[in-house]
């Protein structure tokens, strides 16, 4: 047989090998370079107030989500009202991170379906998103009260997935 002949063989097992090797695996994970690392440095403008400044530093001391929403994301709207009773029974502090949505919009949707937000800033070009490595709203992630990354969760939470995975992290049971 011609090693020119094997090439076509190599190239089929080599493919088969990569989707194989993906089967299985959720295709909505993306890992976060953040994750095991500090929060990034930032300061926005809150959202129902922009002359005052939401920044890292001002969101230290508590452990919290940090929730990335637009009044634009269809998917937001599913996970809110979740999101909302856990905050309003405390399971945990609750940061909005407004993102690529107009000011106008945002605070509209928050009167419509509820601001559970003990906080919210702003991103209305998408900079700040850049430095979080966003791609897409919602995303979740889990924030230690040192500041430091615990979690990045993609696409919109449920209560299963609160139970079994945030709320342990916030907790400091990883």
């Amino acid at each position: 047989m011609k090693p020119r002949a094997l090439i076509p063989l190599v190239v089929f097992v080599a493919i088969g090998f990569f989707l194989y090797s993906g089967i299985g695996k959720d295709p909505r994970y993306v890992p976060s370079p953040l994750v095991g690392k500090p929060m990034p440095e930032f300061s926005a403008p809150a959202l129902h107030d922009p002359t005052r400044i939401v920044s890292k530093t001002s969101l230290l001391g508590t452990p919290y989500l940090l929730n990335v929403f637009g009044s634009w994301c269809p998917s937001c709207r599913v996970e809110h009202p979740i999101l909302a009773e856990y905050a309003r029974r405390g399971a945990f502090k609750l940061v909005g991170f407004n993102w690529k949505d107009e000011k106008a919009d945002a605070e509209r949707w928050l009167q419509q379906f509820g601001d559970p937000y003990a906080e919210i800033f702003t991103d209305l070009d998408g900079r700040l998103g850049i430095d979080f490595g966003v791609y897409g709203a919602p995303e979740t992630f889990v924030i230690g009260a040192d500041g430091m990354v615990l979690h990045k969760h993609v696409g919109p939470l449920d209560a299963q997935t609160i139970e079994k995975e945030i709320l342990p992290l916030l907790a400091g049971k990883p």
